[in-house]
């Protein structure tokens, strides 16, 4: 009989059916991860989990790790060591736990004065460890940029992050196929960053959630692949669990001799198998999004939430327009933070400080755009007297190609601070701060309150962007900086070499070792776990207790838990941290009239917000911790971003989706001092004085482990047989991601839990 025809299948589809290991009832399936990067934030945690339960790590030949959140991105020529050089505690103490565990569990690391460490989704790229076709994972929102290339790639909590490690899985549910098509030809000035800005200000920051974004159309296609890496960088921002463009020619042409790219014959018939990752003709979405190019300029934005965008050539939105209550205050809020009045014209707005960096915008295309918005100026042109702009670059290789190319010296000349690779003010958990009330065009790819530097002020914009306000004080149309003037200007100054990156990649690898295999019995998969399956999470099952009332959209995770909390190498210890620039006044320490604060809210158990998407932003499992720590195990919203429902229920605490409408209801009985009782048993919200109780529903599966307080890796770790025939079929399928080993730049490894030593 002849094979079964596959109904057509979207590239999300495709990815997604060549990962499962093992399908669950209910939607949930056991996926199998094939790149894993690690930093020194979300880490910890997830390394302390595996000595504890005395683990190792699964698959060391698929896992890289680099230091760039916390590390100065200032001179390192004066470089002795970690201890030495960064000066903050926690900093320094996060640094060197990773340093520790790299050498313990045998993982490749690039450290500090490994010329090729540099931001995790900058070097996954450059080093071909990202590929088509994968599935890859990082402790970071922002791993969606690695969608570029194909793949399925999002960002994970802490608890997944140790979840990877053993196991080298993840229980995941499918999400929605989404697709944003972007057709026609983009006008002068407009870059791949206004395009996503564009596209986030048209669907909105909760656009996307539950689905996974495949970005499509002609604009997409001729994209170079760095242009492609923004586009997808910034999907979590769309609230997407993803993003991803289809691989082609433009693709194959920028990973081909990449260090860790397949070689010879196994490049060909990779190449072969890549071509098949495309979204088939007749393939449905669940939702489609067309956009035409020519509604696109150069667009920056003016509050605190990545959709808070205007064309440069527009002004700030008046709230008193808005008739949505919940929406009115939050863009008032946001007004009153930045410090700006309704209707002012975009390009009015003085700067106080420019930062070019970040995992959006720090590459060498990235650079040079800059760099020809300066040159453009005239020869004599200079950073405005008074702002502080500053240049991070991606990596250490982008860094040395910048300055074989002359980028630096034009910089420099211009009077930019030239800087090291690292995250650097993106969210400066590093030196690289804005001081309060200070303004920044900024090429990250969050504007959140206190993201870089409590009381800081962030305006989201392309490089070239960037540089024009850096030349003129003030947020500007960068078109002004093109034209035949300009051209002359460029033709005139000093000439710049292209280079190729290739010539910056010298490092030998070696093929990879002999993948540790699990010491795990197997007892079998089944698809609904035991209940007695080993666990240390917290059972959920009735939940009764004072409730915090929050009427605010899109409390992000900033606003949960700001970034210099983030410095722990534990999990607990953080309940005063919890919206600690909403608690504190940010001037005196004084505690402030926010409700958490208020008796009887201090008690809290449970907290109903009536804003939409809670928990949007980044992946960082702290902020589940955090309202944890303070006794917070359930939070009620109309809506939650996919990464702070699947952290909340990793710890044991349960998120509530109701309609907005019964939020409402629910925020008053909590504004009148009322207790209410959660019930997942029944899944139903029990309130007081006999009023009627609102359903809720909840994953069955995640319902049961939340009711037993089940542990996913020990969950896992009974289906190791499966993982375990997985692997070997993949191996012959696609023997290139078995992984490689560096020669060089690599801490030795000490595997003191590995089985046998690992020859690197």
């Amino acid at each position: 009989m002849p094979a079964p025809v596959k109904p057509p299948r979207t590239l999300y589809d495709k990815i997604w059916d060549d990962h499962v290991v093992e399908e669950k009832k209910d939607g949930l399936a056991l996926i199998y991860i094939d790149r894993h990067l690690v930093h020194e934030v979300t880490s910890p945690q997830a390394f302390e989990g595996l000595r504890t339960a005395s683990r190792q790590v699964r698959r060391p030949d698929c896992t890289l790790a680099t230091v760039d959140h916390n590390v100065p991105t200032s001179s390192r020529k004066n470089f002795s060591n970690v201890e030495a050089f960064i000066d903050e505690p926690d900093s320094r103490a996060q640094c060197v736990a990773l340093e520790e565990n790299v050498k313990e569990f045998g993982l490749t690391y690039f450290g500090m004065t490994d010329k090729r460490q540099g931001i995790v989704h900058i070097i996954g790229p450059e080093q071909g460890f990202t590929l088509p076709g994968i599935t890859c994972v990082c402790g970071d929102s922002h791993t969606s940029t690695h969608g570029a290339f194909g793949s399925l790639a999002f960002g994970i909590g802490t608890s997944e992050v140790e979840h990877v490690l053993a196991t080298q899985t993840l229980l995941q549910k499918k999400s929605k196929n989404m697709r944003i098509t972007v057709d026609g030809e983009l006008i002068e000035g407009v870059t791949s960053k206004d395009v996503v800005l564009h596209i986030i200000g048209v669907i909105g920051t909760a656009g996307g959630t539950g689905a996974v974004i495949e970005y499509a159309g002609s604009v997409i296609r001729s994209l170079s692949m760095e242009a492609r890496m923004s586009i997808c960088n910034m999907s979590i921002e769309a609230g997407a669990r993803a993003g991803m463009i289809a691989p082609d020619e433009i693709t194959f042409a920028y990973l081909r001799n990449r260090p860790l790219s397949p070689k010879g014959e196994t490049w060909d018939r990779a190449v072969t198998y890549w071509q098949t990752l495309k979204t088939d003709p007749d393939a449905k979405f669940d939702i489609e999004v067309n956009i035409p190019a020519s509604d696109i300029i150069p667009t920056v934005t003016w509050g605190t939430s990545p959709q808070d965008v205007a064309p440069i050539t527009g002004v700030v939105p008046d709230p008193s327009t808005i008739e949505d209550p919940v929406k009115r205050a939050s863009v008032t809020r946001s007004l009153n933070y930045m410090g700006l009045t309704p209707n002012t014209p975009m390009q009015d707005i003085k700067i106080d400080k420019v930062f070019i960096g970040s995992c959006m915008n720090s590459r060498i295309e990235d650079l040079r755009s800059a760099v020809k918005i300066v040159l453009a100026a005239g020869p004599e042109a200079k950073v405005t007297p008074g702002i502080l702009a500053m240049i991070v670059p991606g990596s250490g290789l982008i860094k040395k190609q910048a300055e074989t190319e002359g980028l630096d010296v034009v910089f420099k000349r211009a009077g930019f601070d030239w800087r090291e690779a690292g995250c650097s003010m993106c969210l400066g958990m590093n030196p690289d701060q804005l001081s309060p009330g200070e303004r920044c065009a900024s090429t990250s790819n969050r504007n959140f309150e206190g993201r870089q530097g409590a009381g800081g002020r962030t305006h989201l914009v392309s490089p070239a962007m960037a540089a024009a306000a850096a030349m003129t004080g003030k947020l500007t149309d960068v078109r002004k900086f093109l034209g035949a003037t300009a051209e002359a200007n460029i033709a005139a100054g000093p000439k710049l070499k292209l280079t190729s990156a290739f010539d910056f990649m010298d490092d030998p690898v070696l093929p990879s070792p002999d993948p540790i295999q699990s010491t795990t019995p197997s007892t079998g998969g089944t698809n609904l776990p035991p209940s007695e399956a080993p666990s240390s999470v917290e059972k959920f099952i009735v939940l009764k207790g004072i409730t915090a009332p929050l009427h605010i959209e899109n409390v992000d995770t900033d606003m949960i838990i700001p970034k210099q909390f983030l410095k722990t190498l534990k999990r607990t210890g953080l309940s005063n941290a919890l919206f600690y620039n909403f608690r504190f006044d940010p001037t005196t320490g004084a505690k402030t009239d926010f409700v958490l604060n208020r008796e009887p809210y201090t008690q809290a158990k449970i907290l109903v917000c009536t804003g939409k998407n809670f928990g949007c932003g980044s992946s960082r499992e702290h902020a589940p911790w955090s309202l944890n720590d303070f006794g917070i195990r359930c939070v009620i919203a109309p809506s939650f971003a996919d990464i702070f429902r699947n952290n909340s229920m990793q710890n044991g605490m349960l998120p509530v989706a109701v309609p907005q409408e019964d939020c409402m209801v629910l925020a008053q009985d909590a504004e009148a001092g009322l207790e209410l009782e959660v019930d997942l048993e029944k899944q139903e919200i029990r309130r007081p004085n006999g009023m009627p109780s609102i359903s809720f529903t909840i994953d069955p599966f995640r319902r049961h482990c939340l009711l037993n307080g089940l542990d996913d890796i020990a969950l896992t770790l009974q289906d190791v047989d499966s993982i375990e025939v997985f692997e070997h079929r993949r191996s012959e399928l696609w023997p290139w991601l078995d992984g490689f080993g560096y020669k060089a730049g690599k801490i030795p490894v000490a595997a003191k839990r590995a089985p046998k030593k690992m020859d690197w």
